[in-house]
């Protein structure tokens, strides 16, 4: 017989309750689509501070690219790759860090920021946020024009 103290012990549901629940679950079926997932995840990691960017070097260029393209949708999910399921959600990132950054901080700065983000407005469990940094963006990278070997 459980004690009503320890942690461990079941807890009697209240039959209105029970009822509440079972009702909800057979109203109806709600499904997320996996780009809806990509965008929320994209969107957080991006908001940590030392995250440069998402996706490798291709990836990137092409969505620079998609970006440029009238409609095409202002929210890039290149370097985001995910699994949805019913109820759970993995998901992949491709991470270049700013130089100076400390990788390990930034790396479980977006996994805390991306887990939150996508559990609060999906509901979904999320059961892992695997990250690759891929790169680590130089100050002044970007506005140097690539020089030819040959004038």
């Amino acid at each position: 017989m459980p004690t009503p103290n320890r942690p461990d012990a079941p807890t009697a549901v209240p039959s209105a309750a029970l009822a509440a629940v079972e009702q909800a679950d057979t109203a109806g079926r709600t499904t997320i689509a996996s780009l809806v997932v990509q965008k929320i995840a994209a969107l957080a990691a991006r908001e940590v501070p030392g995250v440069h960017a998402l996706g490798g070097g291709v990836s990137r260029a092409l969505g620079a690219l998609r970006d440029k393209i009238p409609g095409s949708g202002a929210t890039s999910t290149a370097g985001v790759s995910v699994e949805v399921g019913e109820k759970q959600a993995a998901i992949d990132l491709d991470v270049v860090v700013e130089y100076g950054a400390r990788i390990a901080e930034v790396a479980r700065e977006v996994r805390r920021n991306v887990i939150t983000a996508v559990e609060q407005i999906t509901a979904l469990d999320v059961v892992e946020v695997n990250i690759s940094v891929n790169d680590v963006h130089l100050p002044g990278e970007e506005d140097e024009p690539e020089s030819s070997r040959v004038e």
